[in-house]
């Protein structure tokens, strides 16, 4: 998981809003006339950044800068990996 700031063309807020909004594993948690606070969910660092770069491509769109990132521990029932050195 992951938070950014999203900051938004002065009366784009809400055209910008919907687009975000439509996109699977993002949230809008709340923001003002130019700016708005998301989380994005996904499976990887990877995941996380892609969909990062799709809202940073976004029409109305100025920036998008991640805030925090999360990523969760690997599951206790998988086999542990080894790695020889």
């Amino acid at each position: 998981m992951s938070s950014a700031v999203v900051s938004v063309t002065q009366g784009e807020r809400d055209a910008v809003r919907a687009n975000v909004e439509a996109l699977d594993g993002v949230e809008v948690h709340g923001g003002d006339a130019t700016r708005l606070i998301v989380t994005i969910e996904g499976t990887s660092t990877g995941q996380l950044g892609d969909r990062l770069t799709e809202i940073n491509l976004m029409p109305g769109v100025l920036v998008a800068n991640m805030v925090f990132e999360h990523a969760e521990e690997a599951d206790d029932t998988e086999e542990p990996q080894c790695h020889s050195t």
